[in-house]
């Protein structure tokens, strides 16, 4: 997904509402990306697995993936919106609400905007902090709970939980060299 581009290129800081120890990410992304793409790039900085739908907030707009039953008709189409439309100068911002059952909702301000990165490699990760919440943990409220149970053993769930996540969980890890290879394939 790696790749070189010269203008224009925002530093963005994407952070997961209503979770503290925030959970962020500080992502440098080519403009002219569509939405969608940008999508792809979050799903991979946050380590979301893309199984839910998803959709920008800008405004009074919504733009998502085109709903073929017609229920969602109120998005509008995500690949036909370039990044650099709706973001132009520092603390600018949208919304990102991915998985609308467990609501994550991440606030996207831009820092930079540069016309020139030099020979920097978009899209990246440069900084951020935790781990993701698991996929399907039930939001906020539910990712506080997962934390209790994993953190104390003699939770009554601690043990189906642990199970659940796969044996481990470590809720303070984060690797921008590992979101980076992944951008970069």
């Amino acid at each position: 997904m790696a790749k070189k581009v010269s203008s224009p290129i925002f530093q963005v800081k994407v952070t997961l509402d209503g979770i503290r120890p925030p959970i962020w990410r500080r992502l440098l992304v080519p403009g002219d990306i569509s939405l969608r793409e940008f999508h792809d790039i979050l799903q991979i900085a946050f380590g979301w697995t893309d199984s839910h739908l998803h959709m920008f907030v800008a405004g009074e707009d919504r733009y998502g993936l085109p709903d073929p039953d017609g229920e969602l008709d109120w998005l509008k189409n995500d690949a036909r919106v370039k990044l650099g439309q709706l973001l132009v100068k520092p603390k600018d911002s949208l919304i990102y609400e991915y998985d609308f059952g467990d609501s994550w909702t991440h606030k996207i301000v831009v820092e930079k905007a540069v016309s020139e990165l030099g020979p920097a490699k978009v899209p990246s990760c440069i900084g951020g902090a935790r781990a993701s919440p698991p996929e399907d943990c039930g939001g906020v409220w539910g990712y506080t709970e997962f934390l209790k149970a994993i953190g104390n053993p003699r939770h009554p769930e601690h043990e189906e939980m642990l199970e659940w996540a796969g044996g481990a969980f470590d809720s303070e890890h984060f690797d921008a060299e590992e979101i980076n290879q992944e951008l970069a394939d």
